[in-house]
């Protein structure tokens, strides 16, 4: 499920509406028997972003008034015959705005997903980072597979428009074999148009893209700040390579003993407390909650609207109406952050009157459709990364028998998560493991921020990845509050714990709690 990069663009696609190709693939190439790491990164003006990282404008200049910069970067195609075919790794970058004495080196962000553009995210959230580009360039990238870096590409986006709005909770023989043979036709489509590619997206590939990267941007040491899925990234690359981790901060921690099926299970989980902590924050109002009379009250309309969409869907953005599956979508996209949820008490209150035009637009910020219909890439991307990475494959048979499980955990989300997990049934590439690999026992110290209220990303995945980092990496710092992630709720205690390190290098205490 993707996490956390749409957020800030989905925000303001949603506040300006409440309110009012591939171009990097792989081939053989005349300089592929060459050093990469002594490739010289030609640095320009950003262009607009292509349609597979989101469309929209060329990032807007720095507070400073500073212009983005973008580079290719080649790597190979696959690692295992670096001499190879190499494809095109997309960066951005803004230069450090201290003098030259005070500069650390390359600051690297991953914003997570997998499968979300870090060419466009990281523009969206650099203001949250203008003290940190005191030492640092601040550096992200499209990962092998998404955006502009040799992207996947499955479905049209009318094809993508029929996918999102499909039955993904089936209550009958007819509806799971729709089910099935829609999943197939996605991944059908997927190894028809990007064959060369899938094999090559594992995280275990883009963690030695991340040390190419760190070569060619000429640090002796990767400096790293990796958010949601970019947590797991990192992790993997300091098992690989825990000599040359640097400062690094891992924010909305992946568990990284969990495999597929027990991840879906806990993100079940996170998103039903999200949903409590939303119902009971409405009725906390000084005014009266206008989507129920208690919190429970609240949830039961909710499961109401749903059974009813089931039936019946009722108008979304035209000519597209809001199906069940679309409205839950849009219930757990708001659910990721604490700004949202104003637009989903306005979503749902619309809703009950016949109009799901808001719940519409929070799933369409889900899957990457923006408003004239085309999508990015992240739904391919985050399919072809998560396939190739996890080795179960789930048929409809172990679906049933976990059902009772989720909808024990949620019986709101627990069906719509369950089926989600035959995602990678039939799958053109073999998954590579059942969870990642993290252990890294003479790595730096790692700092790692778990958020006791985060849906996506459980608080409890924080204390894993400290004890499978090993003893004395991974630092742990709680924050106690909503949301996915915790540096960008601007918690002041938070960011100073995380500026204090990566700026000057002092490790918190491990178990610092933060509210």
């Amino acid at each position: 499920m993707p996490t956390l990069l749409g957020l800030r663009a989905a925000a303001l696609t949603v506040t300006a509406v409440l309110v009012s190709t591939v171009l990097a693939g792989c081939g053989d190439d005349d300089t592929q028997d060459e050093d990469l790491t002594r490739q010289e990164l030609s640095w320009e003006d950003c262009p607009t972003p292509s349609d597979a990282q989101g469309g929209g404008a060329a990032p807007s200049p720095l507070p400073d008034g500073g212009e983005w910069q973008c580079a290719t970067m080649k790597a190979p195609l696959d690692w295992d015959d670096p001499k190879g075919d190499t494809i095109g790794l997309e960066l951005i970058r803004a230069r450090s705005s201290g003098d030259g004495g005070a500069r650390i080196g390359s600051l690297i962000f991953n914003f997570g997903g997998p499968g979300g553009s870090g060419v466009t995210s990281l523009p969206s959230f650099a203001e949250d980072y203008e003290t940190l580009r005191t030492r640092y360039d601040l550096v992200s990238f499209d990962p092998r597979g998404v955006g502009r870096s040799a992207p996947v590409i499955c479905q049209n986006d009318q094809q993508l428009d029929a996918y999102f709005q499909q039955d993904a909770t089936p209550d009958d023989a007819a509806e799971r074999t729709e089910l099935l043979e829609n999943t197939k036709g996605f991944n059908d489509d997927c190894e028809q148009n990007s064959e060369k590619i899938l094999p090559h997206v594992r995280t275990t590939d883009a963690a030695r893209d991340l040390d190419l990267m760190r070569q060619v941007l000429g640090d002796g040491k990767l400096h790293y700040f990796g958010i949601s899925y970019g947590t797991e990234l990192g992790g993997v690359y300091a098992h690989l390579f825990p000599e040359r981790v640097g400062r690094a901060v891992f924010d909305a921690v992946v568990d990284p003993t969990q495999n597929a099926e027990q991840g879906s299970l806990g993100q079940t989980k996170g998103f039903q407390l999200a949903l409590d902590n939303f119902a009971e924050d409405c009725l906390s109002k000084a005014e009266e909650c206008p989507i129920g009379d208690s919190a429970q009250d609240v949830k039961d309309r909710i499961a109401g609207l749903l059974k009813d969409l089931d039936r019946t869907p009722i108008p979304g953005v035209f000519p597209r109406e809001l199906t069940q599956t679309a409205a839950t979508s849009g219930i757990l996209q708001a659910l990721y952050s604490q700004e949202f949820w104003e637009y989903l008490t306005q979503g749902l209150q619309e809703a009950y009157g016949g109009d799901g035009s808001i719940l519409m637009l929070l799933s369409d910020s889900m899957n990457g459709r923006k408003e004239n219909g085309e999508y990015s890439n992240i739904a391919a991307a985050n399919a072809a990364i998560n396939c190739a990475d996890d080795k179960p494959r789930y048929d409809t048979a172990f679906v049933e028998r976990k059902l009772p499980e989720f909808q024990a955990a949620s019986s709101l989300f627990g069906d719509y998560m369950a089926w989600g997990m035959i995602t990678c049934t039939d799958w053109a590439v073999p998954g590579a493991a059942d969870h990642p690999v993290v252990s890294a026992p003479d790595s730096a110290p790692i700092l790692v921020v778990g958020n006791t209220g985060d849906p996506a990303t459980p608080y409890e995945g924080a204390r894993k990845m400290v004890e499978a980092l090993g003893n004395g990496v991974g630092i742990e710092l709680t924050y106690r509050g909503q949301g996915h992630g915790a540096y960008d709720s601007k918690n002041k205690c938070v960011q100073d714990a995380v500026n204090g390190y990566l700026l000057d290098g002092k490790v918190p205490r491990t178990g610092t709690v933060c509210t």
